[in-house]
């Protein structure tokens, strides 16, 4: 029996739009002299350095002042910190061409994304999101990130389409949960070689 189609497709941008974000925070290590997995260690396992990232993430304080405040428990300049982390990153062509095909199709898309701020360093400069994306939902803008269950009805709404007509895509397994409690498809984006075809089976569509 055939894969019914869908109609919506929520992606991830970090990771999902581009390259691999940790081969950029590594590589920023690297070119500091520090641990290749400080800047990881940082945001996720020192407790002040997770709860600094959190509130990035949620928008309760800014890019500028994350960046003045997270340099010093990684020893480093605080001078466009963010960018300088993230200054690796490169658009993922065959995904960024597989979305464009779905929208061609028919199929709505949404970026749901834990947003890291826009000033100084506009992680999304060049991607021109208006015009690939349907709806751009960014956690600074709602106090909520993934994977906060409550973020994730904001992107359904902001489609107008049910849960069960959608797909998510996400390289992060903790954020693909929420989405498949609600009962959207979920895709664990890996590479562009195996995303595309688990993208063609859940939507029922070719992305050629």
């Amino acid at each position: 029996m055939p894969t019914p189609r869908r109609h919506g497709l929520v992606l991830d941008f970090g990771g999902v739009l581009t390259t691999p974000v940790a081969d950029s925070t590594r590589a920023f290590c690297r070119s500091e002299g520090l641990d290749p997995d400080a800047f990881l260690n940082v945001v996720s396992a020192d407790p002040v350095g997770r709860e600094l990232y959190r509130e990035l993430e949620c928008g309760a304080i800014t890019q500028a002042e994350w960046n003045t405040r997270t340099a010093p428990l990684l020893g480093v300049d605080a001078t466009n910190l963010i960018g300088r982390v993230l200054a690796g990153l490169s658009p993922e062509p065959a995904l960024l061409a597989a979305v464009r095909s779905a929208r061609r199709a028919g199929v709505k898309i949404a970026l749901l994304t834990n947003s890291l701020g826009s000033d100084p360093y506009d992680p999304y400069e060049g991607y021109d999101l208006d015009t690939l994306c349907d709806a751009v939902v960014l956690s600074e803008h709602h106090g909520v990130r993934k994977p906060d269950p409550a973020i994730y009805p904001i992107a359904l709404e902001a489609l107008g389409l049910p849960a069960a007509d959608c797909v998510f895509v996400d390289d992060s397994p903790r954020n693909l949960t929420p989405a498949g409690d609600l009962g959207m498809a979920t895709v664990l984006d890996t590479t562009p070689a195996e995303t595309i075809p688990r993208l063609e089976s859940v939507l029922g569509i070719p992305l050629g």
